[in-house]
């Protein structure tokens, strides 16, 4: 270790000239997106619930009266068969995530000598400072406002709200409001949708010290004060919204601007603190702004970094929902991929380090979606499967649950792995914690449901075949989309029955088990590759971003190198054989996550270096989806630190693995508060001369397996009791 330590933050001596480089701050609900720019500052002011209306939700296609049609026809080698299996209708995008306004301060242009701004990751604090001005945001997790305060001599400023970002729509139905309070002013700003009774209104209350306040419709002048602090909050609504009781509420609020970040702190700092991550870097280069740091993609000091600012941001982002494509913000009305939740890669690739690396703020807003919109997942087994139970759909505006977005290309309404794959990080956590969330176990039980409906068609050998079956986003390479026993589907329902059952306990459990014992094993292929479809005569297609088949893998434990050596090695080869089709961050890191599993340090570190050096993040270290920070997108900053992560330490309820797959180009550094599936906290620490040590501090009784470089061992810990072990890093 050196003598200095991680930095908890970034900085640059620039203000940002474009929205992707502005600083983040967010509380799950509300986000700030904040440019630093002392003559001209805007904050873009985001929130989960913000989505531009499109039409009617149209419900999941009423398909099941032809599902038995199209099983006799797959199951008798139509591999086109799944294309005409819809109603008919064009492909339909959820309803696009967009944001609200900019909050705009205007002073008149000058000299700005000692420019500097920073974000405080501890704190979710983003601060601008230069001479004769300071400014600071943050959005308060304890009271669900953003806090911004400008301070300085002689202030004169121009205050406002502006709806005018990229892309808003020419029909917006906008209208301003202005008026003084004994405090300062209170502005509001409401923009209905065209074409739609659904608006959004931000209201912002002033405090100001010192000076005047006079009204300059669409907002305020100032001149002459010492600070002004700003309270910000957006609704979605239909409508007309009460501005004078948002004031209230707003004004209930003003105390200091120390008082409001107290509270905030308190909950913000207590959760960003669990886990820390330190690689040995060098002073030198943890000192530099991140803009410079991302010019030198193998320093440890920018992978110390990136870590935390992937656990800030995901935390930030995480509250009323988990994060969107593009997390909690954006800058433009023109979204990709409408700035959805992605559930067939993209959301539980962000969210993939929340158990391990103490985040349960996040597997709650993880929670809250998929508990919401459960009622949905019903509706789209009933309509599509003719089943009990639910389906999850495989994109979600965060207001349907229903599957409505697919098409020929892309069959997504026939993908049955999506409810496991979103319940897998809820089973984690409640394996970390040591407990059993009553709604997991329902909604266990109704993935169980549909498997029972669902799985009535059998092969010449009597075991049961998934039929149809979709592997996300890819097709078999002499065949159609829609097509029999994808590795996915085949290891999703294995693990849903299984998972139910011990949740279940009892004559359920026994039929569930039953069940799974009757689906096929999975293939491996010609090539030596655990195939992507277990149905012979299916050949794989390479060249893809997704890596669904190796499901088994990550995050499932079904295939390991410890339990099932002949599978892992087909699954190695298979993740040999993958190909990075149009170099997604999701893709690189999806794959670092499986070769971590693997054992394998050497992909690790190819992976997380076509990410390094391919330019995906921009300064604010938000990422991008594409390389040359192209297209605005959350995956790789916020999937970064699971792949740390795993690399350092994997966990089951009855298994620990210490420093299973650490790249050569990493020979110390420190992992301190980590948690395990087996409920025990853990600080790893290894250094150049191989030695390395874990400090376990276990909250319940167990017997887990020691896996080391050395081999296995037995590790008996007690509730209470810490243990230190020292191995052998390789």
């Amino acid at each position: 270790m050196t003598d200095s330590a991680p930095v908890h933050g970034t900085w640059e001596p620039h203000p940002a000239a474009r929205w992707e480089d502005g600083f983040l701050s967010g509380n799950g609900h509300h986000g700030a997106l904040v440019f630093g720019d002392p003559d001209d500052e805007r904050v873009v002011v985001t929130h989960h619930t913000l989505v531009r209306p499109g039409g009617k939700d149209p419900g999941p296609p009423q398909l099941a009266a032809g599902l038995p049609a199209l099983q006799d026809r797959l199951l008798a080698g139509d591999t086109t068969a799944a294309e005409t299996f819809t109603d008919g209708r064009p492909l339909q995008w959820v309803q696009p995530f967009h944001p609200a306004f900019q909050v705009r301060l205007r002073r008149p242009a000058g000299e700005s000598p000692g420019y500097r701004r920073d974000v405080d990751f501890a704190t979710g604090v983003v601060s601008t400072t230069c001479a004769g001005w300071a400014g600071r945001v943050f959005v308060s997790r304890a009271d669900d406002v953003i806090v911004q305060q400008v301070s300085g001599l002689g202030l004169t400023l121009d205050i406002d709200l502006d709806h005018r970002l990229p892309g808003a729509p020419a029909g917006l139905g906008v209208g301003h409001g202005a008026v003084l309070t004994p405090d300062g002013a209170l502005l509001s700003l409401r923009a209905r949708y065209p074409d739609s009774d659904l608006a959004c209104t931000g209201v912002t209350l002033l405090a100001v010290t010192g000076g005047t306040t006079t009204l300059v419709p669409p907002g305020v002048h100032i001149e002459g004060a010492r600070s002004v602090l700003l309270l910000t909050r957006v609704h979605r609504h239909t409508g007309e919204l009460d501005v004078v009781e948002e004031g209230r509420a707003l004004r209930d609020l003003l105390t200091g601007y120390d008082e409001l970040l107290d509270r905030h702190a308190a909950l913000h700092r207590t959760a960003y603190a669990r886990v820390t991550l330190d690689l040995a870097a060098d002073p030198a280069e943890r000192a530099l702004p991140g803009s410079e740091l991302l010019k030198r993609p193998r320093s440890a000091a920018l992978l110390e970094r990136l870590f935390a600012a992937g656990r800030y941001h995901l935390l930030s982002a995480s509250g009323l929902f988990p994060p969107r494509l593009t997390g909690l913000w954006t800058g433009d009305w023109n979204t990709a991929w409408s700035g959805a939740f992605t559930n067939d890669a993209n959301l539980n690739l962000q969210t993939a380090s929340a158990a391990a690396a103490a985040l349960p703020e996040v597997t709650e807003a993880h929670a809250s979606l998929i508990h919401r919109q459960l009622p949905d997942w019903r509706d789209n087994a009933r309509a599509v499967f003719g089943a009990r139970g639910a389906v999850a759909p495989a994109h979600t505006d965060g207001e349907s649950g229903h599957s409505y977005h697919f098409s020929r290309e892309y069959p997504l309404h026939l993908w049955t792995a999506g409810a496991d794959w979103l319940l897998k990080p809820l089973v984690d956590h409640d394996e970390t914690h040591g407990t059993r969330d009553p709604r997991t176990a329902a909604a266990l039980a109704d993935v169980a449901l549909f498997y029972e409906d669902f799985l009535t068609r059998t092969d010449e050998d009597g075991r049961l075949v998934v039929v149809p079956s979709y592997s996300p986003e890819n097709r078999p390479a002499n065949a159609s989309w829609g097509a029999l026993n994808a590795a996915m589907d085949l290891s999703a329902a294995r693990h849903a029955l299984l998972t139910a059952a011990a949740y279940h306990p009892g004559p359920d459990a026994d039929r569930w088990r039953a069940l799974a014992d009757r689906l096929p094993p999975h293939r491996i292929n010609a090539d030596g590759a655990l195939a992507e479809w277990a149905w012979p005569g299916l050949e794989d297609s390479y060249d893809h971003r997704h890596l669904s088949h190796l499901y088994g893998v990550w995050p499932l434990d079904e295939i390991t190198p410890y339990d099932t050596p002949e599978l892992a090695a087909a699954a190695h080869r298979a993740l040999e054989l993958r190909g990075a089709e149009n170099d997604s961050a999701h893709g690189h890191l999806h794959h670092a996550l499986i070769a971590a599993r693997l054992g394998d340090g050497d992909r690790v570190a190819y992976a997380l270096g076509q990410v390094l050096d391919g330019d995906f993040f921009h300064a604010s270290l938000m990422s991008a989806h594409y390389p040359n920070r192209h297209v605005y997108n959350a995956d790789a900053a916020h999937t970064l630190p699971a792949v740390l992560i795993e690399m350092l330490v994997q966990s089951t309820p009855d298994r620990l693995v210490l420093l299973p797959a650490l790249p050569a180009d990493r020979p110390s550094g420190a992992l301190r508060g980590v948690r395990t599936r087996f409920g025990a906290e853990l600080d790893l620490t290894w250094s150049p001369d191989g030695g390395a040590t874990a400090a376990l501090r276990p909250s319940r009784t167990v017997r887990v397996e020691l896996r080391t470089s050395s081999g296995a061992e037995p590790l008996d810990l007690v509730a209470g009791e810490d243990r230190v072990l020292t191995a052998r890093a390789w």
